[in-house]
């Protein structure tokens, strides 16, 4: 458990009972906040397509962390190898329930993925992060990858961080 702005959090592994209230509070972060980048349309197709099933899918090949307050899921995030790279890994599926930005949630979640081993064994970790998110994760460390300041097709910014610590102990 740790204290967030107040609040207390404790993080746990992923289980398959709460798929339905994961997805439930991505598609609130599309619908009530990504969509003022995005619009509507945009993100209710995004929703649409973002159902328990493709959850299960990033829980297939991911290490998925939940983080609660009190019984409620506040918060997921997850990172897996990029491509089956052995040197780079990714972030994903990074979200806080809306009425809980700005509480530091999403700093313990950045936090977290970031004591992972398949953090630590990565020279390397990409975040496609959208542009809603782009100043949270430069404020945790991550850059544009290749310099580059640019949507890609998915309309994501893709940032990276090259860990330093790696192999130090």
């Amino acid at each position: 458990m740790k204290l967030v702005n107040g609040k207390e959090v404790t993080v746990r592994r992923y289980q398959e009972k709460d798929a339905e209230a994961i997805v439930s509070l991505i598609r609130r972060n599309f619908l009530e906040v990504n969509v003022k980048d995005y619009g509507e349309k945009a993100m209710r197709a995004l929703a649409e397509s973002h159902d328990v099933n493709w959850f299960k899918g990033v829980v297939s090949h991911s290490n998925v962390y939940v983080f609660c307050v009190g019984d409620e899921i506040a918060g997921v995030g997850a990172i897996s190898s990029f491509w089956g790279s052995l040197t780079e890994s990714i972030l994903l599926t990074i979200f806080v329930l809306p009425e809980l930005h700005g509480n530091g949630i999403g700093r313990y979640i950045i936090q977290t993925l970031e004591q992972d081993k398949l953090f630590l064994r990565a020279d390397r970790i990409e975040i496609p992060a959208s542009i809603t998110a782009v100043g949270f994760y430069k404020k945790q460390g991550y850059d544009y990858k290749n310099g580059i300041n640019e949507l890609d097709d998915e309309g994501h910014y893709r940032l990276e961080k090259f860990n330093v610590k790696k192999g130090v102990e």
